[in-house]
């Protein structure tokens, strides 16, 4: 079951990325979080690294994320998300719907690892 404090986090997480407001979504990582998805060459390690390559993703893409489930790991605190998306070239150009997942490994309430998963063909079929 998941619990309450990881339900609220998951909203504020999903609300700050929603907003493309590199520091809010920031504020949701550890210091030295590491974050990894399909556009990264390698693992993202560290808030001022991670607010330089969401700059630039923000400036090239329309993004919204709504949750589908949340799977909470065992005895760690973490979990998967399961999750859709509607993207966009911020230049302009058809959005495309698409379905990933987050790993997410979480200390003080804030997500230390996140690796992100989803065909990224699928943006340009």
């Amino acid at each position: 079951m998941l619990s309450e404090s990881d339900h609220k986090l998951i909203e504020t997480v999903l609300a700050a990325w929603n907003s493309q407001d590199v520091e809010q979504v920031v504020g949701c990582y550890t210091p030295d979080c590491q974050y990894r998805d399909p556009n990264t060459r390698g693992v993202v390690v560290g808030r001022d690294a991670l607010r330089r390559y969401l700059t630039k993703l923000f400036l090239n893409w329309k993004m919204t994320w709504t949750l589908r489930e949340y799977f909470q790991f065992g005895q760690t605190d973490g979990g998967a998300f399961l999750w859709k998306a509607t993207l966009a070239p911020a230049s302009g150009g058809p959005a495309k719907n698409v379905e990933g997942m987050d790993l997410v490994v979480l200390r003080d309430g804030k997500l230390a690892r996140n690796e992100v998963y989803f065909d990224r063909a699928a943006l340009f079929s």
